[in-house]
């Protein structure tokens, strides 16, 4: 009696250490998202953080997350979106200990910065979905480290009924024709361009693609450009380049160094000017502010070759990616593997949040896309597209294109002395 007395004590006291060492999280990544036990129930609940940078997709992926949590109740999505700080935002988090399990990367440099934080995604099934275009900038020795969030294309966005009313029936295909197209808009009162300077990354990031992407080749171009062996002002294309930046400043909206993205939008979709360069992201903006506006989008001309210039700049602004040392990845693969395969995933991704997909599963229509997407859609589907470079670029490089052209827009530096500025930028961070 008292040996079976001391089985059972010894039973109970197994069950009371098991549940105290059950939750024990091994998993050396982020520490905020190991598991929790749901009061009065023995489920286990896993939290996912994700940190991602479109800010004009949160009230979207908020509903999203209800969707998703309704499915698998014991996975719990912790979403905080990041704007232009994003990158020093992700770098803090990491530093502090409070990594995220998803956040997103921009690829090629920004891919090889976090390559040692990332988990290989090769094995997922959506994997042999993703199209080529959309596996370049995330793929490293033949594995993929993302999934595409969409494909994005940028120009200029032009109000189709200003154009009409300023008599400009021929769409601007070379810098002299979107020139004669500004003075026409400004003989009818308009002001050509709502120009959001204050953004770094309006200029550095996406605005000086056009001279990189028209190179013969590109790559070689930015690895001579690295390596100290190309001055970009002497290069023909950057001249075009400035000239352009000049002329979008010369019949733009007053003070661009003091608009801001938001303010940009909002000038443009309440018919205070007839062009803005931005891409596809800014439908639902544009649509919230004035959804009966009439827009399309022209490609940024460079010189006088109306063919090189008839495209559109295209491609993935960022991949979602998973920290391979977080103790809740097979959760976060099971929510990436969710929104690109539910059906209300993929409704989300192109009705709601207007996305071209990067994946070829998911179908789309001109009428999900809205008129700046269905256009940037044609010139995918006729090949007519040039390929992004700034995430080719040293880590920090474009935040310094963006201050010197900042400096010649607001008159402190010409523009030799701009590009001087951003060749010993370059130099220094390509170190």
């Amino acid at each position: 009696m008292k040996r079976m007395k001391l089985v059972s004590l010894l039973l109970s006291l197994t069950v009371v250490l098991s549940a105290c060492g059950g939750n024990n999280n091994e998993g050396s990544g982020s520490n905020n998202s190991g598991s929790t036990k749901e009061a009065g129930s023995s489920t286990e609940i896993k939290t996912v953080k994700v940190l991602q940078l479109k800010t004009e997709i949160v009230e979207g992926l908020n509903e999203l997350k209800v969707e998703f949590e309704k499915e698998y109740p014991n996975i719990k999505l912790e979403i905080q979106t990041v704007g232009s700080d994003y990158g020093t935002t992700l770098k803090t988090k990491f530093a502090s200990g409070d990594e995220p399990d998803i956040f997103t990367n921009g690829g090629y440099t920004d891919m090889m910065t976090w390559i040692d934080k990332m988990e290989d995604l090769s094995d997922q099934s959506w994997v042999k979905d993703v199209v080529p275009m959309a596996k370049e900038p995330m793929t490293y020795e033949g594995k993929l480290y993302g999934m595409p969030m969409n494909l994005e294309g940028f120009g200029y966005i032009y109000n189709k009924d200003l154009f009409a009313k300023a008599g400009i029936t021929d769409l601007p295909k070379t810098y002299s024709q979107l020139e004669e197209a500004a003075k026409k808009l400004e003989a009818a009162g308009i002001t050509a361009f709502s120009n959001g300077y204050q953004e770094w990354w309006i200029i550095g990031n996406q605005g000086i693609n056009p001279p990189f992407a028209q190179q013969d080749d590109p790559d070689a171009f930015i690895k001579q450009v690295n390596e100290g062996g190309i001055n970009l002002k002497d290069n023909q294309k950057f001249t075009d380049w400035a000239n352009l930046i000049d002329l979008t400043v010369k019949y733009g909206l007053k003070n661009p160094l003091t608009i801001d993205y938001n303010t940009q939008v909002a000038e443009f979709a309440n018919g205070k000017a007839a062009m803005m360069q931005q891409g596809n992201w800014a439908q639902l903006q544009i649509d919230e502010i004035n959804p009966d506006l009439n827009v399309g989008i022209l490609p940024m001309p460079l010189g006088e070759d109306a063919t090189a210039n008839d495209k559109i700049n295209v491609g993935v602004p960022a991949s979602l990616v998973v920290n391979k040392n977080s103790s809740v990845k097979e959760e976060a693969k099971i929510f990436l593997n969710w929104y690109v395969t539910s059906d209300i995933g993929k409704e989300y991704i192109v009705k709601k949040f207007k996305f071209i997909p990067g994946l070829s599963t998911i179908a789309v229509t001109d009428e999900d896309l809205g008129d700046v997407g269905a256009e940037i859609w044609k010139y995918i589907q006729e090949g007519k597209v040039q390929s992004l470079n700034a995430p080719k670029f040293p880590d920090g490089v474009a935040e310094e294109i963006a201050s010197a052209v900042q400096a010649h827009i607001g008159g402190k530096l010409d523009i030799a002395q701009m590009y001087d500025q951003i060749n010993a930028s370059w130099k220094n961070l390509s170190k």
